[in-house]
Formats: structure tokens, sequence, C-alpha cells
């Protein structure tokens, strides 16, 4: 568990003082997001298809590593837990120093899960000069007619934002049967935090079937809202991170409360 202080819900005036707008915000780097000495390396992915393959020659998900033939042992597991991109990176080239556009073979990966490809891409776009942000919410295509926990990058193409999956590569876009493209996905395949809130609350979706393993409801939402409240204010904290005003699950979500997390709802610009 972390502790931080609660954070402010973004706003043009509060979340983004001093720059001249949001593109600019989404375009630097922040505290996870930087790569540090890894910078130049990232600005060589020239495209976004050739970003996702470098991400996917460089982490497994830990879910999906058996499927690459692998049994994870306590410290590869560990590896999962880091957080900014710069420990990520220095990982990746502690186990094989080849360049990021080279794929390592399954054993000389470092793990992640669905976070870690995300704030990846996030920064191998900002160091190309494109806006790009992580989003916290749920993946509609995992498990039939369920929201599963994820996490996916958006990035301004110069006309809209794109909901781009880096972590779905070839085994998985064929183990899950995938008939749209994960790296501009139609609305509706990814929801993100804010939109499954306002659905439950409004009574067209069931709290009961967003959630993860064997934990779901309005909690659980609500605890991703508060993350992907974080990641828009650029601190993109690991999925389990508790803190501020997180829910639990025996926790009744009061007025007051329901009050405090309809404000970042409103609006996803």
């Amino acid at each position: 568990m972390v502790e931080l202080a609660p954070l402010s819900p973004f706003n043009h005036s509060a979340g983004m003082s001093g720059y001249d707008s949001p593109f600019e915000y989404y375009t630097l780097p922040g505290q996870m997001t930087s790569a540090g000495p890894h910078t130049p390396a990232l600005a060589a992915l020239k495209s976004v298809p050739s970003i996702a393959a470098a991400i996917h020659g460089a982490l497994p998900h830990e879910a999906w590593a058996p499927r690459h033939g692998q049994t994870l042992t306590e410290a590869r597991r560990a590896q999962s837990h880091m957080r900014p991109v710069r420990q990520m990176l220095d990982a990746v080239i502690a186990i094989d120093p080849a360049a990021l556009d080279v794929p390592r073979p399954p054993d000389k990966r470092s793990i992640g899960v669905c976070r870690h490809f995300t704030v990846l891409a996030c920064a191998a776009l900002r160091a190309q000069g494109v806006p790009a942000r992580a989003r916290c919410g749920f993946g509609m295509y995992f498990e039939a007619d369920k929201g599963i926990d994820h996490w996916i990058t958006e990035y301004w193409d110069g006309r809209r934002w794109v909901s781009a999956d880096f972590q779905i590569d070839d085994l998985q876009r064929t183990a899950l049967q995938l008939d749209f493209d994960a790296l501009d996905q139609p609305p509706g395949k990814f929801l993100r935090a804010g939109e499954a809130w306002q659905r439950c609350r409004a009574g067209s979706a069931d709290p009961a079937k967003f959630g993860i393993f064997d934990e779901s409801g309005l909690w659980f939402i609500a605890m991703n809202l508060v993350r992907d409240l974080a990641a828009l204010n650029n601190m993109e904290m690991l999925p389990w991170d508790d803190w501020g005003a997180m829910p639990q699950a025996e926790d009744e979500i009061s007025a007051e409360r329901l009050g405090t997390l309809r404000s970042p709802c409103r609006s996803n610009d």
C-alpha cells in the first residue's frame, strides 16, 4: 500500500497551471513516465506499431507469461511492482542489453501488468513529441459480459484522442478473438472508470460485473476512478496502490463521497 495525499480534480485552471494547453501537459514526461537516459531509445521508435512491437519484445504480462512458456519465480513476479519507466527500462536492459527494437526471448523479458505497458507507451510517445496519457478503467474484451480491471493509453493523433491497448500482442489477440484494432479501439471496448461509474449510477450497467478476480462492485469502480484521476494528473500508480479517498469493499459509498467522486466523471477532455 502506498500512502499519498488526495489529489484535486484535474482541470484546465489548476491541474494544468503553467501549461499553454492540455497537449503540452501530456507531451512532457511526468514523474512516472520520465525515461531518463533511455529517452533517445524510445524516441527512435517512430510509429505506434513499432512502439507496440518494442514493448511486446521487452515485457510479457504476468498473467499471460505461462502462454509464453514461462514459469515465473517470485523474483520475476516482483518486477511488476516497479513504478517509474526509467526503473522499468533499467531492468529490461540489465536482463538483456539489446536495443529496444530487438525482440527479447520470453525468458529475457521483464514482467509487467497492463499499467506497465501503458506507461511505457506513454513515455515512448511523449519522447517523440506526441501527447499521451494513461487511463484506468475496464476492458470489455477479456471476459464475456464483464468489465475487467485494465489500463490503456490515449494519444493525440492531431484530430482526436486515440484509445490504444499496447498490452495486446498477437498471442492475446488470437486467444481473445478480437475483431477490432487494439491500437485504435472503437468506442465501448474500453470504459474509462468514469464511464463505468456513470453507467452503474444510472442503472444501465451492473456494478457486480466490473472488477477482477473475486473483487467487483461500485466500490471497485470508485477505486479505479481515483486511479484514473491520478493518471490524468501524471501520477500513474500501480493497479493495487490504495490511498486517500478510495473506498474499501466493506465501505458504504455515502452521499458525501458520491459528491466527491461525481466531479471527475463529468469531462473526458
